[in-house]
């Protein structure tokens, strides 16, 4: 497997690997659980999860999940500050759009590094032929938005959810939207 390392000098993006379960599950805290896990982090299923990305990357499948390391020693040895996923794939999204869900740990927020992984991602997203990323953000997290906002994508609505989406009480997500094609000029 081809293993991607995208880095912009601050942040390095790397396919997510085992040996980042540990430092997964010490920075969980209650707002990954709410905005972005829908429950609690268990050693067995973040494994799983872990391998069924790595199988994803293998077989070049929809989900492509990234860690996001920053700190001394960036590149595949930075420390594991949060995760960006991008699928390809799935329920609402057009041929050519992609869904973009990130999440940093609680000592890694507020230093812009989430706009910078969402911008870093996207541009490997537009190399793979995306036309266009979606950000969904629950109308309660403006911590969501504001990365949506600073890294270009603009507000498109709040249509109704699909069956099994939404916020953590099913209500619509606000839907944000990134050009790939007009960012990459």
């Amino acid at each position: 497997m081809h293993e991607p390392s995208l880095s912009d000098g601050t942040i390095t993006l790397t396919p997510l690997r085992l040996d980042d379960v540990e430092a997964h599950l010490t920075g969980e805290d209650r707002l990954l659980v709410r905005w972005l896990n829908g429950g609690p982090g268990t050693r067995d299923g973040v494994e799983a999860y872990v391998r069924h990305c790595r199988e994803q990357w293998e077989s070049a499948g929809p989900l492509r999940a990234f860690g996001i390391r920053a700190g001394t020693g960036t590149g595949t040895g930075g420390t594991l500050a949060g995760t960006v996923d991008l699928r390809f794939a799935g329920a609402g999204l057009a041929p050519g759009q992609l869904n973009v869900a990130y999440g940093l740990y609680p000592s890694w927020r507020g230093r812009g590094l989430a706009t910078r992984a969402v911008l870093l991602a996207s541009g490997y997203a537009a190399g793979q032929g995306a036309r266009e990323a979606v950000i969904q953000v629950d109308p309660e997290n403006p911590a969501s938005a504001a990365v949506a906002r600073r890294a270009g994508f603009v507000l498109a609505g709040r249509p109704p959810a699909p069956a099994g989406r939404g916020s953590a009480d099913g209500a619509p997500m606000d839907r944000y939207v990134l050009d790939l094609r007009a960012a990459a000029r």
